[in-house]
C-alpha cells in the first residue's frame, strides 16, 4: 500500500482491494491503463469534496512506477530531530507546524540531503542521522503540471546547545523544540503527512 497525499485528502495504492473496502468510505476505482490514469488524477486533484481515492490492482509495483510517471517526480529528505532533553524540532511556515525537509541536489544521498536541509532551514549543524523513519508523498503544481514529490525521513540528534534560528529566505518564521507532551497542539496545525512521520516514530 502506498498513500499519496493532495494537500490534506490522500490516494491510496493497493493491491488489496477487500481489505480497504470492508473497512473505509471513499471511492474507490480498479486500475486500467496509463491515459485512464491520468484522467483519473487530474479529476481527483479537482474533487475537492472526495476525501479519499481508492485505487487498485493485482500489481501493487506496476500500478506504482506508472502512477508516477503520470508527474514530475522529485526526491526529498528530511528530519525529525530531537535535542538532548527530548524534545522535537518543528518550524513555523507558510501557516502551518512542519518540519526541515528538501530536495536532493544532483548526486546527494538522501542522508546527506537531509543532514543538509535541516542545517539550512534551522542554522544547526551538530546532528546525527539515528535512523530512517518512513517515506511519504504528497502533490502540488509545478509548471503547468502536477508533481510528485517523495521526502525520505530520518530520525535525528541533536548534540549540545546550538540555538535553532529560521531560514527566512524559504519562508520559515519560527523554528522551536517542543515538549513530547505539547506536541498534540502543533500537530494539530500541520500537515497529514508530518503527523505520519511522528506516527512512525511511536508518537
Amino acid at each position: 500500500m502506498y498513500k499519496v497525499f493532495f494537500n490534506d485528502r490522500k490516494l491510496i495504492l493497493t493491491d488489496n482491494f477487500t481489505k480497504h473496502f470492508q473497512v473505509n468510505y471513499g471511492l474507490f476505482y480498479k486500475y486500467r491503463d496509463p491515459e485512464d490514469l491520468r484522467e483519473l488524477i487530474s479529476l481527483y486533484s479537482k474533487l475537492k469534496k472526495i476525501d479519499t481515492l481508492y485505487l487498485f490492482h493485482h500489481d501493487i509495483d506496476t500500478l506504482r512506477e506508472d502512477f508516477r510517471k503520470c508527474f514530475r517526480f522529485i526526491p526529498a529528505a528530511g528530519g525529525l530531530v530531537r535535542n538532548e532533553k527530548g524534545e522535537f524540532l518543528l518550524i513555523h511556515r507558510r501557516g502551518k507546524w512542519d518540519l526541515p525537509k528538501g530536495k536532493l541536489d544532483k548526486k546527494e544521498s538522501v542522508e546527506e540531503a537531509a543532514l543538509r536541509e535541516v542545517s539550512e532551514e534551522c542554522g544547526i549543524h551538530n546532528l546525527r542521522i539515528v535512523r530512517p523513519l518512513l517515506s511519504t508523498y504528497h502533490t502540488y503544481e509545478y509548471k503547468g503540471g502536477l508533481a510528485l514529490k517523495r521526502t525520505s525521513w530520518f530520525e535525528m540528534i541533536l548534540k549540545g546547545k546550538e540555538i535553532p534560528k529560521p531560514q527566512t529566505s524559504e519562508d520559515i518564521t519560527e523554528v522551536r523544540f517542543v515538549k513530547t507532551d505539547q506536541l498534540a497542539e502543533y500537530l494539530e496545525v500541520s500537515f497529514p503527512a508530518i503527523r505520519d512521520v511522528f506516527t512512525s516514530f511511536g508518537i
